[in-house]
């Protein structure tokens, strides 16, 4: 999923940046509408985050211009608060509207949540990939129609991979996803849980690699 980010504050552009990445998320970013709009067409992100207050010309004014030909979701970023702002920015199609100061990881948890109501993304919908079938409603994962007999943490790091195939994450971000920010457990707990997974996928030597290590990143699924 890419994102794009409009802020003249250089200091959330890198913050928000590296708190996206981290996510698995591909960032852009601009310190001005004019820039904005430009990233804007020739990226097309999936998801744009928009601060009101930009030099020149106003995040609302860039949300206007984009509404024309667009219903990508777009999140306000501002330190506006007044309810008159807010609604005005919800009026324009806004999405999410959220106010500084504001915490990276409730930031992260609505971009994510935007994103999952405009992909109408189901997390009890049954994901298939090859031979490899994910049913949530069952929590049970079968491989050539044979059960996995997972844990339910494994049952859990191995959908949420699935569901994101292709991405890259790090083992941070898999404990905040997987475990949850307050789980008490340290990076190496999903360096145990991948081997464990993979011994289960990778049952023969000319089975495929499904659980791709990035070295110095993280972990990646490839169906």
């Amino acid at each position: 999923m890419k994102v794009l980010l409009v802020d003249d504050e250089p200091a959330i552009l890198e913050t928000v940046e590296h708190k996206l990445h981290k996510e698995g998320y591909t960032v852009f970013t601009a310190p001005t509408a004019e820039e904005g709009m430009r990233l804007y067409r020739h990226t097309r992100p999936d998801i744009l985050i928009l601060d009101v207050m930009l030099p020149n010309r106003s995040g609302f004014d860039l949300c206007k211009a984009i509404r024309r030909d667009s219903k990508v979701p777009i999140i306000f970023l501002t330190a506006r608060a007044g309810d008159s702002d807010r609604v005005s920015g919800l009026e324009l199609g806004a999405d999410d509207y959220v106010v500084k100061p504001f915490n990276l990881s409730e930031l992260a948890a609505r971009v994510k949540a935007v994103l999952r109501r405009a992909t109408g993304e189901n997390p009890q919908q049954v994901v298939e990939s090859g031979n490899l079938r994910i049913d949530p409603r069952t929590h049970e994962a079968t491989l050539d129609g044979k059960s996995l007999n997972l844990s339910p943490k494994e049952f859990a790091l191995l959908s949420f991979l699935v569901r994101h195939a292709g991405q890259v994450f790090s083992r941070d971000t898999l404990l905040d996803r997987v475990w949850g920010q307050d789980a008490f457990v340290s990076s190496r707990t999903v360096d145990v849980h991948i081997r464990w997974l993979r011994e289960r996928l990778e049952i023969e030597p000319s089975s495929p690699i499904r659980l791709v290590t990035v070295r110095g990143v993280g972990y990646r699924f490839v169906g």
